[in-house]
């Protein structure tokens, strides 16, 4: 029965269900991950209902396990980016290693990593020796630079992928020193593009049964951010630099300072202009065509900047705050994260969860961005210790009782 166009007639449900299931529930993800891609991947994937069974090194794990801080002996970091997985110690250089993890592939949907470009080749256990044994797993790799060209070799981290991509060169002040951004932006994107990548992968191979192998880098993932400087580059041949907080093309739209603070303001359409104005008092600047339109507005920032602060330095932050929000100006104060972590609306959206640890108890998690009416993200442990998961997930796997024993025990290693 089709709808009438009256939403309350429609024939959809807007709520969950009982036994409404995540959305990748049933698909199984193998994680060689280290430090931030990957396992930031995997960790959305986990978050929608997959399996995630993270294969980490017996004799250290993850890097990330050795960044601290740490809670009685586990990295704090680790115990929020591995969430809702499953740890399996294997040495995929030992041969009781390959035949284990080749073995969890059999059975897999999907491998994820990001070692340097070629180690999974060395171990056997590209794509190639993976599709051997199941030609439906997706291959999903992050790297610094790329699988191939002149930098596939090179080692990549965060820094380096926001140096190359130019993000740095437009972030900071003028004539400020270089500056990255506060969070690994690069990595944090890879590991987006890796898990989208994943699912589109997965969508498609639901029509022709076969799996593909999926390349993402830092690299093109910072470039890919550069929406508006493209526009002006490939437009006018004009090359950006750092505007602190100011808006590449449009203007009022940054940092101002308050007498107590400061507060972000973005007024760029007609009716925010004109709110702005009439709550600060700028008459003469709302009747000038000079200030006519946000481009306009732009080309004068520096002064506009100054003509905005006059104001906005003789009234307190929480005043602005009040004051703009009722002329329906877009404005927000520049929380630390002692104030995110603590933040009201997030609380009422019971954005942040406790996750149970065997050893810790309630771990407090960041909430998933992704919400479902019917089929919400799963909520379900923190990050594992260590090869916690190994025995179980190789037996449910169906792996051989020796190798089994073999990688438990110690004896198969390289």
């Amino acid at each position: 029965m089709g709808t009438t166009g009256d939403p309350a007639e429609a024939d959809v449900s807007t709520s969950p269900e009982p036994g409404d299931q995540p959305p990748l529930t049933g698909i199984t993800v193998l994680e060689v991950g280290v430090f931030m891609a990957a396992p930031y991947a995997s960790m959305q994937l986990a978050d929608l209902g997959a399996r995630v069974v993270k294969v980490e090194d017996p004799r250290a794990g993850d890097p990330v396990r050795a960044s601290g801080p740490f809670l009685d002996g586990e990295s704090s970091p680790y115990l929020r980016l591995n969430r809702n997985k499953e740890s399996v110690a294997l040495d995929l250089k030992s041969a009781a290693g390959k035949e284990a993890f080749l073995a969890l592939a059999r059975t897999a949907d999907v491998v994820i990593e990001n070692l340097r470009p070629g180690a999974m080749a060395r171990l056997g256990l590209d794509a190639a020796g993976i599709w051997a044994v199941n030609p439906r797993v997706i291959c999903a790799s992050g790297s610094g630079w790329g699988q191939d060209g002149p930098l596939a070799p090179l080692p990549g981290l965060d820094i380096m992928a926001q140096a190359r991509s130019g993000i740095m060169s437009i972030t900071g002040t003028p004539g400020g020193e270089p500056v990255k951004v506060g969070v690994p932006v690069c990595d944090l994107v890879c590991g987006l593009y890796l898990a989208l990548a994943v699912t589109a992968a997965l969508r498609e191979r639901d029509r022709t049964g076969r799996g593909q192998s999926i390349d993402v880098s830092l690299f093109e993932a910072g470039v890919s951010l550069a929406v508006w400087e493209a526009g002006r580059y490939f437009a006018t041949g004009e090359v950006g630099g750092p505007l602190g907080s100011a808006h590449q093309s449009q203007a009022p739209y940054q940092a101002f300072q308050t007498a107590d603070g400061w507060i972000t303001i973005g007024a760029n359409t007609p009716n925010t202009w004109a709110g702005l104005c009439r709550t600060l008092d700028m008459a003469d600047e709302l009747a000038d065509p000079g200030y006519g339109d946000a481009t306009r507005r732009h080309a004068r920032r520096g002064e506009l900047l100054d003509v905005v602060e006059s104001r906005t330095r003789g009234r307190t932050t929480d005043e602005l705050l009040a004051a703009l929000g009722a002329a329906g100006v877009p404005c927000a104060p520049i929380n630390d994260y002692g104030q995110v972590f603590t933040d009201a609306h997030l609380a009422a959206r019971d954005f942040f969860w406790d996750a149970p640890h065997p050893a810790l108890g309630p771990v407090r998690q960041i909430g998933s961005p992704m919400r479902f009416s019917r089929t919400p993200a799963v909520r379900d442990h923190a990050g594992p210790p260590l090869g916690a998961d190994t025995r179980a997930v190789l037996e449910r796997s169906g792996v051989p009782a020796e190798v089994v024993d073999a990688v438990c025990t110690g004896e198969g290693r390289a």
